[in-house]
């Protein structure tokens, strides 16, 4: 029989000063880390994912509304819907809610300004600024507020999310990355602050002026320093090494004149397969016009934007929405559809609010007070739904979660049902 062992009074003291060490590391760490800004409030109950709309309402009466600002960096351009949740953005704070009720099922919040805040993958992936930029992303599950994945890096002060279902783009003017689900980097472009590998980017000193993604194709539009236009570049959004991006076809494009003291409103709308469409802005008598790219970067066709269409000035600064067997580009005027098979023009609609969202295989396109119900396909308008804004009549951007509609009138978000 072993005999008990017996611990010497150095024992002891080394012991205690082991814990005392660990509990001081643990205090420093809370004290100076990410979680003594945050509080997370996650839901007692997982939302239930929203069951697909079998039809089209004939009414629309407000649910209730909260607010999630459209400016500061575009912080909520579009309403921000997972599979069961309205996600809503305001000062530091992510809140998910109930969509029929509006009731909070969720909450996160931090000490740090909120730069964006975008939905992929069933959760809302959230951007933070400090000072290395809009840097600190947390996805957030959709159904119950739960952290998942997260990441810090290099960011511009502001950027610009967008999604292809694959990947999540953000967009500074310096800076650009794409990220998968488990928020890992899949490519890295532009300003690079400490490369480890110099010249690994293709270029240097340029401006970030528009994107677009597919999941096998990135479309960037920038202006770089010496040349005369803005260039078009397609990509790989996931090339062997993040750091070192990987390009099918580079040009510059002539009629996209641009200065560092008035670049181009020209951008990228949107991109299938190996085609990518630029809107062109008017001049030297020229119309404003839609062109078509190839993969190589070569311009193959072009169509002129119908009246009531053209953007009195700067378009606003969202892409085309991908909507069923078209997509749809809010011009700020009116609404051009393409085809998403060869992006050629599909119809248009002058007037249009928003770029519109699909519900029950109808597209759903806000107008002055109305939801007007269109075939995506074809552009033909099967009813009107009166909607009242009040005094609001500015551009209204929309979402759909199961039967109910949300729209994102400037500083709002209010859902429809």
């Amino acid at each position: 029989m072993l005999a008990p062992e017996r611990r010497s009074r150095t024992d002891l003291v080394v012991a205690a000063v082991i814990a005392v060490t660990l509990i001081v590391a643990a205090s420093v760490a809370w004290l100076t880390g990410d979680a003594r800004g945050t509080t997370s409030i996650t839901a007692d109950e997982p939302l239930a994912p929203s069951e697909s709309a079998a039809s089209v309402p004939a009414t629309l009466s407000e649910l209730w509304r909260a607010p999630s600002p459209a400016t500061d960096s575009a912080r909520t351009p579009v309403p921000v819907v997972t599979g069961s949740t309205v996600v809503t953005a305001d000062g530091g704070s992510v809140v998910g809610h109930d969509p029929r009720s509006g009731d909070q099922a969720w909450s996160y919040s931090r000490d740090l300004p909120l730069c964006s805040v975008i939905a992929s993958w069933n959760t809302a992936v959230s951007v933070y600024r400090d000072d290395r930029g809009c840097s600190q992303v947390t996805t957030l599950d959709g159904s119950t507020g739960v952290r998942k994945a997260q990441r810090t890096s290099d960011a511009d002060d502001a950027v610009y999310l967008s999604s292809d279902g694959t990947y999540v783009t953000s967009r500074g003017d310096t800076r650009m990355e794409l990220w998968r689900s488990d928020m890992v980097r899949t490519l890295e472009f532009g300003r690079v602050d400490a490369p480890v590998n110099p010249g690994t980017q293709p270029r240097s000193g340029c401006t970030l002026l528009s994107t677009a993604s597919s999941n096998s194709r990135t479309a960037v539009l920038e202006q770089c320093p010496g040349e005369p236009a803005a260039r078009l570049s397609l990509l790989n959004p996931a090339p062997k090494d993040a750091s070192e991006p990987e390009e099918y076809g580079s040009s510059v494009v002539p009629d996209l004149v641009t200065s560092a003291q008035e670049p181009t409103s020209g951008r990228v709308l949107a991109l299938t397969g190996s085609l990518v469409a630029l809107y062109v802005p008017a001049a030297n008598g020229a119309p404003a016009r839609v062109a078509l790219y190839d993969d190589t970067a070569t311009s193959i066709a072009e169509f002129p934007l119908p009246a009531g269409i053209d953007p009195a000035s700067a378009p606003p600064p969202l892409p085309a929405t991908k909507q069923g067997s078209v997509f749809t580009w809010f011009t700020g005027s009116g609404v051009q559809a393409l085809n998403s098979a060869d992006l050629a023009p599909a119809w248009s609609v002058p007037g249009a609010l928003g770029s519109g969202a699909v519900m029950a295989g109808r597209l759903l396109l806000p107008v002055p007070g109305a939801i007007a119900v269109l075939d995506p396909a074809t552009g033909t308008v099967f009813a009107q739904i009166p909607v009242d804004r009040g005094n609001y009549d500015g551009p209204v951007q929309t979402s759909v979660i199961g039967d109910v509609v949300v729209e994102q009138r400037g500083s709002d978000v209010v859902a429809l049902g």
